[in-house]
């Protein structure tokens, strides 16, 4: 078994070369440890500030933003049975979807993080939720939500809310 902080330079490495998710169970089984030593190491890490985001298919090191595009938040409403039609229109029109977050009475906002950038991550994503791993977090808000998306051209912004306005999914008020 390797000591905590060379684990977890290990893992900042591995990181920082991956251009896909590293699961904390690849992880655990490469150093010998159990997963939860794993996401303990993340935790760690994360409150030392560095920028490790958890996806649905495993870890990833955030990059510098400002070389990756523009980002803009979407307001959109629409129930559990839209979600994989909201998730590709977005994706389709050359958008990728950093995070979703609602608004809760108490805890203020809350962010949860997609990372969905192609077609595969919506399926992979769906998946989990069909099989019951979770909730939609749009569930505590009566579908309410908002999304940061990154894209590279106003363009494909102005596409990705004519496309949600034209399945009814956008949000407008009343």
């Amino acid at each position: 078994m390797i000591e905590g902080s060379t684990r977890r330079s290990e893992i900042i490495r591995q990181l920082s070369v991956s251009e896909k998710p590293i699961s904390a169970s690849k992880f655990a089984k490469q150093f010998g440890v159990s997963r939860q030593i794993v996401v303990g190491d993340i935790a760690l890490m994360r409150a030392s500030g560095e920028g490790i985001v958890a996806t649905a298919r495993g870890y990833v090191l955030e990059k510098a933003k400002s070389a990756e595009g523009l980002l803009s938040k979407i307001a959109v409403q629409h129930g559990p049975e839209d979600t994989r039609n909201e998730l590709e229109l977005i994706i389709k029109q050359g958008g990728e979807i950093i995070d979703v977050i609602v608004e809760h009475p108490i805890y203020g906002e809350l962010v949860g993080g997609l990372h969905l950038k192609t077609l595969k991550d919506v399926d992979l994503f769906m998946k989990s939720y069909e099989e019951g791993q979770g909730s939609l977090l749009s569930q505590l808000t009566e579908g309410i939500h908002l999304h940061t998306i990154r894209y590279q051209e106003e363009r494909q912004f102005e596409a990705i809310k004519q496309a949600l306005l034209d399945a009814n999914i956008l949000y407008q008020s009343e």
